[in-house]
């Protein structure tokens, strides 16, 4: 049976494994990338899922929030926060590798082979909306424990990043990329929040017994 503690050493593997060969696989990912995206992509479910990744992402974390302080839940708040700093760590992380890969987007690169329903230039490694969703679909993981609220999450994310290569946006290396990228922000963010939040506990001095 799975073990929500298991997971950081299933996550460090998973980085292991994949993020060597993951990148210069390209005549996989675009292979892999073609037989995903459609000559005429169509505008609806997935555009939308791609379009509305963030307002999901927040809804969850805000909604959350504010459930929290009207019910005055100090520990519903704590996990709200986390999921807001795992968010930051992602975007930075996530922009940073951008930077450093500066690998150019599929439909750039390919122009009579990947076909896109709007031109996006910039860096493609890795997908930022894959991260996003997997950071906040970790958090919720990690925090609630349920598989109710898990499945649905991390279905979502995964729905996310397939969007991401049906709209001729990303490879799926950058998604793969992404969807660790997110969650090992989750993890980071969660490592952090034990030190920000959780109370100190303070060893009151014995009584002398008489």
């Amino acid at each position: 049976m799975f073990k929500f503690k298991s997971f950081p050493v299933i996550f460090c593997w998973c980085s292991f494994q994949f993020f060597t060969p993951a990148v210069h696989a390209q005549n996989i990912d675009i292979n892999i990338l073609k037989s995903i995206n459609p000559q005429n992509p169509k505008t609806g479910f997935w555009s939308a899922v791609s379009d509305y990744h963030i307002a999901v992402a927040g809804a969850a974390t805000f909604g959350t929030l504010a459930y929290a302080l009207i019910k005055h839940d100090k520990n519903l708040q704590y996990k709200s926060y986390e999921t807001l700093i795992a968010a930051g760590i992602n975007v930075v992380a996530t922009d940073a590798l951008k930077i450093i890969f500066n690998r150019t987007r599929p439909a750039d690169k390919y122009p009579n082979d990947i076909y896109v329903l709007t031109i996006s230039h910039g860096h493609s490694f890795p997908s930022g909306h894959t991260s996003l969703a997997f950071a906040a679909a970790t958090s919720l993981m990690l925090n609630c424990k349920k598989w109710y609220i898990v499945v649905p999450g991390y279905m979502w994310a995964g729905c996310v990043g397939y969007s991401r290569m049906y709209l001729g946006k990303h490879y799926p290396s950058d998604v793969l990329a992404g969807a660790v990228v997110g969650a090992g922000s989750a993890l980071a963010s969660h490592w952090v929040s034990k030190k920000l939040f959780q109370p100190k506990q303070v060893n009151e001095p014995k009584q002398a017994g008489f």
